[in-house]
């Protein structure tokens, strides 16, 4: 049971935060930094080479070999950090620096002569960067939380409508009011607060394209490359895998090109639950790494929600947050560096847009309203729910808001990349990356994803539709790319998920302990959410055989993640 007074807050591990403090730019051995009042930021800034511009961030550069060639470097003789080599590009290069940056970043460029700012934030989103305003003073941070002591907790209705919808906060918004996001491939000027954006992922496919077997031979060629930048030089490296196809080729690149150890991480939930240890066993052996298998109990699952809720920046209502805060625990015991297979799905067709294919099948028109309600009916969370959920009062402000999902829904892209598109642009960098990269760092690992490089996603929107999705073959090419890597029994497999078995679990061994949290007068989600409504779901009332885990799951991670901040 979690009591409201002693969930233990983990000390988070930003390389940089906001905090007030004073900054002399040409005193760069100081920690604080304070640039004219318009943001402040703790680390320790990095200077250009004639001291004119200062940049401190959180930068992991996976190539920078592009730039130092534009820069005229001998990339042998560079001994400098990644932050230092920005700031030397941006002296020469200003904002087209960026054009020659490989990697996860986000960061902030200061002027010293024009007392100008710039905060930058990597093409996926693989780093996070929030912007508060005070009057004249501009907050930033990598870590939300970190922002916490500078603006008031009211929360943002909309994003808590979102949230509820999806299991995860799309776009700028965050569920604090007046706090921003700033989104993957942007640039925010300040103290102007102007927003551009120098990369997006967009369709681009060309009226001719290459045949469906040299695109897969491109593909196999671009993994390769990228693989071999993300691998840890002279170090082992780690693989979450799954035994899908997705961590399974990953692995099997890894193995392929690096001449270190390579770890295996795999999970279950126990002998009486469905699992895939089968078929990531049977990726381990094939690929001869060091295979580890973590095996999470309900229990685990529960006492580790607190300190999982507190590490990452945003809510996220997926089950496998746990998951992946544990297996991070275990991974740093062997690895610096760790990579995954997320990514996939949404470049290359995966089943999660089954639903929304079907919609478009039986249903000739495509209404605003048809489309965005079976989108969001799509991630099967409480968007059906949300008049009896919601404080009557609450759904009134929320139910007509504008979706941020419908400019990219109503586009002129093909269907499926519109449905990619979403995926990249909100679940990946709000979901999948939030998630991946922010529990990868509780356990002072750094997280990759090499099939959610920008490269990858460029590609996958650059070939036809049905090299992706063909017919019921999901993920087409990416099969027909890595075909040569894997057993059959991998290739062919259709994608299962690892499915939690948090339903079963609500109501085996945490229905009293979720009763003691959402049903606490004093919960922090009590003003917002139907307390009638929670009783019928944890009493299973309405309907005996509903599946009520996985929405009970979702409020039980934003009440604890609200506790977090008191």
């Amino acid at each position: 049971m979690f009591n409201r007074k002693k969930i233990d807050i983990p000390r988070l591990q930003p390389s940089w935060r906001a905090i007030i403090g004073e900054f002399p730019p040409n005193q760069s051995s100081q920690s604080l930094w304070h640039c004219q009042g318009f943001s402040l930021v703790e680390g320790v800034p990095k200077l250009s080479k004639n001291k004119r511009f200062a940049v401190v961030g959180d930068v992991s550069l996976s190539n920078t070999d592009l730039l130092l060639k534009r820069l005229a470097i001998n990339p042998s003789r560079w001994q400098e950090d990644h932050q230092t080599l920005i700031a030397w590009g941006w002296e020469e290069l200003g904002k087209d620096c960026l054009h020659y940056l490989r990697g996860i970043f986000s960061f902030v460029v200061w002027d010293t002569h024009e007392q100008q700012g710039w905060a930058i934030r990597d093409r996926v989103g693989g780093r996070t960067l929030y912007y508060y305003q005070q009057d004249s003073t501009f907050y930033i941070s990598p870590r939300l939380k970190n922002l916490s002591p500078y603006f008031k907790k009211n929360l943002d209705l909309i994003a808590l409508r979102d949230y509820l919808c999806t299991g995860f906060i799309p776009g700028k918004r965050t569920l604090w009011q007046g706090v921003k996001e700033l989104r993957p491939g942007t640039i925010l000027s300040l103290p102007q607060e102007k927003i551009e954006t120098y990369w997006t992922p967009q369709e681009n496919i060309s009226q001719s394209p290459l045949s469906f077997d040299k695109s897969s031979e491109i593909l196999r060629e671009l993994l390769e490359t990228i693989i071999q930048e993300y691998l840890p030089p002279q170090e082992p490296v780690g693989v979450y895998l799954s035994g899908g196809l997705d961590s399974s080729c990953v692995t099997a690149l890894a193995k392929q090109f690096h001449q270190e150890t390579v770890h295996t991480y795999s999970i279950h939930f126990g002998e009486d639950y469905p699992n895939e240890l089968e078929f990531s066993s049977l990726v381990a052996a094939h690929c001869q790494t060091k295979h580890h298998i973590l095996a999470i109990s309900p229990q685990e699952m529960w006492e580790n929600l607190p300190i999982t809720m507190a590490n990452l920046d945003s809510p996220i209502g997926d089950p496998l947050t746990v998951p992946n805060y544990l297996l991070a625990q275990l991974a740093k015991q062997d690895v610096k560096v760790i990579l995954n297979g997320e990514g996939s799905d949404p470049c290359f067709g995966g089943p999660k847009n089954q639903p929304m294919l079907l919609h478009s099948l039986y249903h000739n028109s495509e209404q605003k309203i048809d489309l965005l309600s079976s989108y969001l009916t799509s991630f099967k969370k409480c968007f059906l729910d949300l008049p009896n959920l919601l404080n009557p009062d609450i759904f009134k402000q929320v139910k007509d808001a504008p979706s941020v999902f419908e400019a990219d829904l109503l586009s002129s892209a093909d269907y499926l990349n519109r449905l990619m598109l979403l995926n990249i642009k909100f679940k990946g960098s709000d979901h999948i990356l939030n998630k991946v990269n922010n529990l990868t760092l509780s356990g002072l690992l750094e997280g990759r994803s090499p099939l959610f490089d920008s490269r990858v996603v460029d590609f996958s929107l650059s070939i036809p539709p049905h090299y992706k999705l063909s017919g019921a073959r999901e993920k087409a090419i990416l099969k027909q790319a890595v075909s040569h890597l894997l057993p059959q029994e991998i290739i062919d497999r259709p994608k299962s998920g690892m499915m939690v078995p948090v339903h079963f679990w609500f109501r085996k061994f945490w229905t009293r302990k979720a009763k003691s949290l959402l049903l606490d007068k004093k919960a922090a989600i009590a003003p917002y959410i139907e307390r009638n409504t929670i009783k019928d779901w944890l009493n299973y009332r309405e309907n005996l055989w509903g599946k009520y885990g996985i929405k009970l799951w979702l409020l039980v991670s934003l009440e604890i993640w609200l506790r977090t901040y008191e």
